[in-house]
């Protein structure tokens, strides 16, 4: 989230290496806690290096199979730890190795995630 320096009124919006890093903290504490975790990752703007105040920042989260439908699956995962608000995607490795093998705006996704654990070689 926005942070307010120390010795001014201005809010300050977390820059691309902040959120990298915590992105890669939260990362490996999700794997640690989650063994069926096979990959995390994000895409986007802070991806893209596009960022502005007020991104969001999107995430993969790639986990070996869930019986949950689709759009019950981020509420598993707790982002309060992340500097920016973050929306998150979680796909079965199925699921995954299927989006990224079409000709969709998923195989763009794929090309442009930055995988911050597991990643590609989890297929």
């Amino acid at each position: 989230m926005p942070t307010r320096s120390l010795t001014s009124s201005v809010f300050r919006w977390p820059d691309a290496q902040a959120v990298a890093a915590a992105m890669r903290r939260w990362a490996a504490d999700l794997a640690r806690a989650h063994p069926e975790v096979l990959g995390v990752g994000y895409f986007g703007s802070y991806a893209r290096g596009d960022w502005g105040v007020g991104s969001d920042l999107d995430v993969v989260i790639v986990v070996e199979q869930s019986a949950k439908p689709f759009e019950m699956r981020a509420a598993a995962w707790d982002t309060r730890d992340l500097p920016v608000p973050a929306d998150v995607l979680t796909y079965s490795r199925e699921e995954w190795l299927h989006l990224v093998q079409t000709r969709s705006a998923f195989g763009t996704l794929a090309r442009e995630m930055v995988w911050v654990w597991g990643g590609p070689g989890f297929m």
